[in-house]
């Protein structure tokens, strides 16, 4: 969920910064390409004011017929006209240079321009040209500036002398503008707008991030609790934090911990009082069983009496107490096994049943305790004894890895699936497999049927217990 988020934010913010940030990019082009031409019209304007204050008073002086002083004084104002130029043409600042009646250019020729634009501001207008190549160029004409130039000494367009004299009357102002002038300044404002999407990124990716780890921190707390729970411990309860929706599940996962904890408890008083009723009959059956005539008979029914009280007083203890804890419980499986086989056997040789035991000399620990394993195996041993013919074979195999078998020569099961709890074909409660298979799960390991491996085939009851 916190990689959603983040994802989720980052892509958000990139297309909120992306719809803003390009209408700005464009916004300092277009200011950067105003700023350019408004400096250029104002130096344009500045230099046609130079221009005619120069060159219009040579023209007035020619018109005196003083034709050296005129000269001299025309020539004076072409070389006031350059050194403007010369301070104004810097490096890196736009091309401005004049163009005289005569077709002479003082100063730097622009990059691009064309004839019709020129003569179209020796009329007297004013305006900005966009070449083909680009850039601009701001053209002022200067009127009245001097006279027109004579017969056979004006220029063309390009400056070269115009024999018919008709090259303009208007002395021109051009300043020009390259591509790269008009752009001045918008790569570093493009880099800037940039660096604060980039800078606003990273600072919704942090709170995005902070956010969602304070959401999963939450959610991780309720799958504690729930986990927990699962395990029975049902005193963990979940303190609600984070969102409402969190808190609100928080709030419903204690309710749902109360309540199992208080059907949990109603369920073992009922299962004790149910077990504390069975002492009565078990009672009155061990005074019968003291009252037989036979002691040898008496021996057995006593033994099984006893057995029964036991079983009865165990469900009691087991029904009052908490819910186990699984993790602390642990039991040696070849010696209860040895003790339950030992105490089964004379009611199976009694049936002229044949027991066989491979059980190994050392201990082999699992994690069940040692009642659980006693259920375990009354429960498939007793099921041998009840449900096959008399004289059926039994054998009961302990392996060093934890796997408890009990096979027999009966009929064997019909199919591989074990009977659903409380479900059985023979008159049973079916509680005996159902018994085995959720001890041997909840120890780690699991229950496997099968046929047994004798010579008339039979049923084998295969339960993998948790090792320590």
């Amino acid at each position: 969920m916190r990689r959603q988020l983040l994802l989720l934010i980052g892509v958000t913010t990139a297309l909120v910064l992306t719809a803003l940030l390009i209408p700005l990019g464009l916004l300092a082009r277009s200011h950067a390409e105003d700023q350019a031409m408004t400096d250029a019209v104002e130096r344009a304007q500045s230099v046609a004011a130079v221009v005619g204050g120069a060159l219009g008073g040579s023209g007035n002086e020619e018109g005196t017929g003083d034709g050296g002083a005129s000269g001299a004084a025309t020539e004076h104002a072409r070389r006031v006209v350059r050194g403007v130029l010369d301070g104004l043409n810097s490096r890196g600042e736009p091309r401005t240079s004049v163009v005289l009646p005569d077709g002479e250019v003082l100063g730097p020729r622009p990059y691009r321009t064309s004839g019709a634009a020129l003569r179209l501001a020796r009329t007297g207008r004013a305006f900005t040209h966009a070449p083909e190549g680009g850039g601009r160029v701001v053209m002022v004409p200067v009127l009245g500036s001097a006279p027109a130039a004579p017969q056979g000494q004006g220029r063309d367009r390009d400056g070269n002398r115009d024999p018919s004299g008709t090259a303009g009357t208007a002395t021109v102002v051009r300043v020009a503008v390259s591509q790269e002038q008009l752009r001045a300044g918008v790569l570093p404002s493009w880099l800037a707008l940039g660096g604060l999407g980039a800078a606003l990124t990273l600072l919704g990716l942090a709170f995005a991030d902070r956010l969602a780890a304070h959401l999963v921190r939450s959610t991780r707390r309720l799958a504690g609790v729930a986990d927990r729970l699962a395990t029975g411990d049902l005193t963990a309860r979940a303190e609600p934090s984070g969102p409402h929706e969190l808190r609100l599940v928080g709030a419903r996962l204690n309710e749902l911990g109360e309540r199992i904890g208080a059907l949990l408890g109603a369920e073992r008083e009922r299962a004790a009082d149910l077990a504390h009723r069975l002492r009565t009959p078990v009672a009155a059956l061990r005074l019968e069983a003291e009252g037989l005539h036979d002691d040898q008979a008496a021996r057995r029914v006593a033994a099984g009496v006893l057995a029964l009280e036991r079983s009865v007083d165990e469900v009691i203890r087991t029904a009052r107490r908490a819910a186990a804890e699984t993790g602390g419980r642990q039991s040696d499986l070849a010696a209860v096994a040895r003790e339950r086989t030992e105490f089964w056997t004379p009611l199976a040789e009694d049936q002229s049943r044949t027991v066989t035991a491979a059980i190994p000399p050392e201990p082999v620990y699992v994690k069940v305790s040692a009642d659980d394993l006693s259920a375990v195996l009354d429960a498939l041993i007793g099921n041998v004894l009840d449900h096959t013919a008399e004289g059926v074979a039994l054998r009961v195999t302990v392996g060093t890895d934890g796997v408890l078998t009990v096979e027999d020569d009966g009929p064997g099961f019909p199919d591989a699936e074990a009977p659903a709890r409380g479900e059985s074909g023979t008159g049973s409660t079916g509680l005996g497999l159902d018994i085995a298979r959720r001890t041997a799960e909840e120890s780690g390991g699991g229950v496997e049927l099968g046929a047994a491996e004798g010579v008339w085939g039979g049923a084998r009851v295969r339960c993998r217990f948790g090792t320590v």
